[in-house]
């Protein structure tokens, strides 16, 4: 692969998101990423391939909304 070229990616497909609607598993990856990262600590690589993942998956105003919510105590989900 030349320098200049961009290999883009997205997650890959998971049996638990059948349909075109990706919105669960958008969802269901950004909580594994922070489940990860409490599990194994900030430093840890392991859980880079759920954040790419999520960043392939959810819109980034989606993104920016869940951060605040972690932030001020207020996320929805189960993390």
């Amino acid at each position: 692969m030349a320098a200049d070229e961009i290999e883009l990616k997205t997650a890959p497909a998971d049996f638990r998101f059948p349909t075109t609607n990706q919105t669960r598993h958008c969802f269901t990856r950004y909580i594994e990423f922070h489940r990860c990262l409490a599990a194994k600590g900030e430093e840890s690589n392991e859980c880079e391939r759920f954040a790419k993942y999520y960043r392939s998956l959810c819109p980034g105003d989606w993104i920016e909304k869940w951060n605040e919510q972690r932030e001020n105590g207020t996320f929805p989900g189960p993390l």
